[in-house]
């Protein structure tokens, strides 16, 4: 699509955004603004960068700070300096940075900016239109603002572990927590939310404000019916009716039977097997309690079906189910590919690439993303030729490491 044409700037084109974020949530939320068209500059530490550059998974297995799969996801469509905001003389090129921006997103300990000059307060005094969105484990206030964590003690802090509901009922269990980044993620998409609600607000009363996002809070909102069942429930996996995770001739599916007339479109489309006739078959609560039984009967069933053929005939039937996919057959998907979901981007470094993009369409502009960054790339366009700063002076900084 050429650049000329409107739908290429994206929603957001116009909208300035600083990013001082690593790994996950803060990067998560400063790319769905860039991928939406805004501008935004990642600061990154000098020599490593991001830690999610050296995180992986890498093609082939092997490290490289610029082949990052989690990186290059997190960071498509922004522009990168490298700025050590420790050094006194990083003030000055920080506040270059910020200068005329919309949004800071940064992820530092509460205080942390502050005591370096560079906090909300000393900012707004500058530019009161400025919103600086501050993403932290457990907030910038309470007794626990302080502590550090990871995404594992996060998720049970958050008051919860991911239900995970094996073929045989002798299995299920509760995970530790859930896969890759789940809970990280969920910061990062209410960060995005509560930054674009204080842009909206901008408009109204003419000033920024800083947006304080717990992670802990994130995930308990976001899982607030995990949450419930799991505190209240001596059981939380009963009276999830038979079915659940089945394996069919192809691979796994998904039965839900949480409802009287679900139970009967598992029966009807099973072809009322003798076994369903039963006297014990009946009642709900015999067929809880005999659940390993069902299972088996009904894996038996379905070991000579496809899973297609199951989904299908489940619709037909007003029965939940949906099959459980690979990543390479969801990338093949033909609803994925008619949508575009998919699309390719180039990096230097590792090629062209298929990336995921959004799930919402605009019928004016388009999701615009590019790729991610090399570390400090921009260093010399937005030093330089943005803020003015001499060859010799990036030099200078770059030598002290500064930059």
């Amino acid at each position: 699509m050429p650049e000329s044409d409107p739908r290429s700037r994206g929603a957001l084109f116009g909208l300035r955004v600083v990013e001082i974020g690593e790994m996950v949530a803060a990067p998560y939320c400063a790319k769905l603004l860039a991928d939406l068209g805004a501008d935004v500059v990642k600061i990154e530490r000098p020599g490593g960068g991001d830690p999610a550059r050296r995180r992986g998974p890498f093609p082939d297995d092997v490290a490289h700070a610029e082949r990052s799969a989690l990186f290059l996801y997190l960071n498509t469509s922004k522009r990168s300096v490298t700025l050590d905001l420790d050094d006194p003389a990083a003030g000055p090129l920080f506040r270059g940075l910020v200068a005329g921006a919309d949004i800071l997103v940064e992820d530092r300990a509460p205080g942390w900016l502050a005591e370096r000059g560079l906090g909300h307060q000393a900012l707004a005094a500058d530019d009161p239109r400025l919103i600086v969105t501050s993403i932290t484990p457990f907030g910038q206030t309470g007794p626990n603002r302080m502590h550090e964590s990871r995404h594992l003690n996060l998720y049970h802090s958050a008051g919860h572990a991911s239900p995970f509901q094996a073929p045989s009922a002798d299995e299920t269990r509760a995970a530790p927590k859930a896969g890759g980044y789940l809970g990280e993620y969920d910061a990062g998409l209410m960060a995005a939310v509560g930054t674009l609600a204080a842009v909206l607000g901008r408009e109204l009363s003419g000033a920024g404000q800083h947006i304080d996002i717990s992670k802990q809070e994130a995930m308990m909102a976001l899982e607030r019916v995990t949450i419930g069942r799991f505190a209240n429930e001596p059981d939380p996996f009963s009276g999830r009716g038979p079915g659940g995770l089945i394996r069919a001739k192809d691979g796994y599916i998904i039965i839900n039977t949480l409802e009287p007339r679900q139970w009967e479109g598992l029966v009807e489309m099973m072809g009322r097997p003798e076994w369903t006739r039963a006297e014990w078959c009946q009642a709900p609560e015999q067929r809880t309690q005999r659940m390993e039984e069902i299972q088996r009967h009904v894996g038996q069933w379905a070991a000579d079906r496809t899973r297609d053929e199951i989904y299908h005939a489940a619709q037909a039937h007003g029965t939940p189910a949906g099959p459980v996919r690979n990543v390479a057959e969801v990338i093949a998907w033909n609803q994925a590919r008619e949508r575009e979901f998919f699309r390719e981007l180039h990096h230097p470094e590792v090629g062209t690439l298929e990336y995921p993009t959004a799930s919402y369409r605009y019928s004016e502009t388009d999701w615009v993303g590019r790729a991610a960054p090399l570390l400090g790339e921009h260093n010399r366009e937005l030093f330089g030729g943005a803020l003015g700063y001499t060859s010799a002076q990036l030099s200078r900084f770059a030598q002290r490491g500064v930059i």
